[in-house]
């Protein structure tokens, strides 16, 4: 059994066991309720997938979940943490924090935002079906319910948007500027171009004809007569009240409490209480260490210009460049696989579940599994602009999204014997964090052995240190779009569609990008901590199933984790 589990599972006493039976109670009937709900607080947004009716987003249903999670705390209170057995005490510890961020989140405003210029509530709910599993009639139930439940869905979501209007909480202009195509898409004559109609096209073999024919003409109706009007009327909304009232500031801190949201939600995505002025200092020191080993290896390669010449050079050389999706994902695949063959000597607790590589419409990204075994994890890899997806930096990409990074992560931890709640919680810091450690992992595994490709990893590196400078730059200190996109072109390899692409990313979805550097440190330095204290009883392998086996958890309780297991291992071995 790998140690980061046996950190995990303790004999339990008899007074652990009264304590531990109250806080399972708990834990379960508010498991049930989030079930209920269908609004699981701290879960990766891309991992939305319709199950029936969707979830309710009206004022009254975001006053009963707040009071709902009041009743929670109050109850939680009641059982002494002392009382817990060591294993109990993690998910104490976890399940207390989240119900006070939980409450925390309640009075700001952060619902007023469904869309941002990555993503929206209709790209998800349109997305949904393809990375889904239909493999019985009772799947194709709830899918029509969903379907026939999205103008109520959609109504709710649209009076959040207004209620931004009413409140002055609304996106930058020119940062959402020709967002209306991600709607307009999805506006089709024929329903069967719709992509929720997509689940129709291919149906499972053993589903009888008539049956079939019954689905296709309910589902056809359904998205002609419920789903594409509704998209219409979003459509209408954005381009004729949204954009007519978007905000002229790019900072969230030049609206009216905009400066303590700006610090709630780095707090929320870091999980430190670190300032925006400590992180932009930190990423001024980080981009300038990145720096000096981007500069090693353009010399390495001989290459007489300075960084500024060189970045344009990786742009503009076609050989960097795939010709073609396939070529893109082969060699994404080869990779993954080469990678996969190297994990035992990393980690000796490997999952179960698997992942597949597929096109994506929005870039690269990781969407976990459904935990049931009905559907695997996938990463997803941007194919529509060859350009934006350089060759040299593709070993890095594939195993921040596929492995060691989120698909090994998030397939451990809904394999664990821990609570629900646990198994799909997505602290932004700790999984991004771990995603960009798995970067830097790849390199003591044996891999970046091309200059180009290390200096590809940088790239990324760098590209997350850059956040840490524009996001807070942008939010906490006046700088301009114009500045920070040139601040980004100077320093990393994106191509300026790229860069202009990820600062309006960050402009519309505040804070959120500073996770991954913020984490990767800290995982750093506790792997540094670990191996200073542990010396030559230091086993790598134990360490990473330690942090990836405990599940995502805040910056705080992961280091309290660490510094445990390493009392552990210490006494171990004297």
């Amino acid at each position: 059994m790998a140690t980061a589990l046996a950190l995990i599972i303790l004999p339990v006493s008899g007074a652990w066991a009264d304590a531990g039976s109250d806080f399972k109670e708990l834990l379960s009937e508010h498991w049930a309720e989030a079930s209920k709900e269908r609004v699981f607080f701290r879960t990766d947004p891309d991992t939305f997938r319709m199950n029936g009716r969707l979830p309710e987003f009206s004022k009254a249903a975001r006053d009963r979940r707040q009071a709902f999670n009041e009743t929670i705390l109050t109850r939680l209170k009641s059982i002494p943490e002392a009382a817990l057995s060591p294993t109990d005490q993690v998910s104490y510890k976890l399940f207390k924090y989240e119900r006070q961020t939980e409450a925390k989140s309640y009075s700001q405003p952060g619902h007023r935002f469904p869309i941002t210029k990555l993503f929206g509530y209709h790209t998800y709910f349109a997305d949904a079906p393809a990375n889904m599993s239909f493999l019985e009639a009772a799947d194709y139930d709830r899918y029509l319910i969903s379907l026939a439940d999205f103008p109520r869905y959609n109504r709710e979501m649209i009076a959040l948007l207004q209620e931004g209007i009413d409140t002055g909480y609304t996106h930058y202009c020119q940062s959402m500027e020709d967002y209306e195509t991600s709607i307009s898409q999805h506006i089709v004559a024929d329903p069967e171009d719709s992509a929720l109609y997509g689940p129709f096209v291919k149906m499972p073999a053993q589903m009888p004809e008539d049956k079939k024919a019954t689905y296709r003409a309910q589902g056809a109706k359904l998205v002609a007569e419920k789903v594409i009007p509704e998209f219409q009327a979003l459509y209408d909304f954005y381009t004729q009240k949204y954009m007519e009232n978007c905000r002229m500031e790019v900072a969230i801190s030049a609206l009216p409490g905009g400066a303590a949201y700006y610090q709630a939600e780095i707090e929320y995505f870091t999980t430190t209480r670190m300032t925006a002025q400590e992180i932009h200092d930190l990423g001024l020191k980080e981009v300038a260490r990145i720096r000096g080993e981007m500069t090693a290896i353009m010399k390495e390669v001989g290459f007489t210009g300075d960084l500024k010449a060189f970045l344009t050079y990786l742009r503009d050389e076609p050989r960097f460049y795939a010709t073609s999706e396939e070529e893109l994902l082969g060699r994404a695949a080869l990779i993954a696989k080469n990678v996969e063959g190297e994990l035992p000597k990393f980690f000796a607790t490997l999952p179960r579940g698997t992942y597949k590589i597929k096109p994506g419409a929005r870039g690269a990204y990781y969407m976990a599994s459904t935990g049931d075994g009905k559907t695997s994890g996938t990463y997803f890899l941007g194919t529509s602009n060859l350009k934006a997806q350089p060759l040299y930096a593709l070993e890095a990409l594939t195993f921040h999204e596929g492995v060691p990074g989120h698909h090994l992560q998030s397939a451990i931890a809904m394999e664990q014997n821990v609570p629900e709640f646990r198994k799909t919680l997505s602290h932004s810091a700790y999984t991004e964090g771990w995603g960009l450690y798995s970067e830097f992992l790849g390199k003591e595994m044996g891999f970046y052995q091309d200059p180009y490709s290390d200096f590809g990893r940088l790239t990324y590196e760098t590209w997350r240190a850059v956040r840490l400078v524009v996001d807070t730059g942008m939010h906490a200190f006046g700088w301009s779009r114009d500045k920070a996109i040139q601040y980004m072109l100077d320093n990393t390899g994106l191509s300026e569609a790229g860069v202009i692409a990820q600062i309006d990313r960050y402009i519309t979805w505040p804070a959120q990008a500073l996770s991954y550097k913020i984490g990767e440190i800290k995982i750093r330095a506790l792997r540094q901590k670990a191996e200073d204290t542990l010396g030559e009883n230091f086993d790598l392998r134990a360490f990473h199933d330690m942090i990836i086996g405990n599940g995502s958890l805040p910056i705080a309780i992961l280091e309290e984790v660490v510094n445990q297991w390493i009392a552990d291992q210490k006494k171990a071995s004297s």
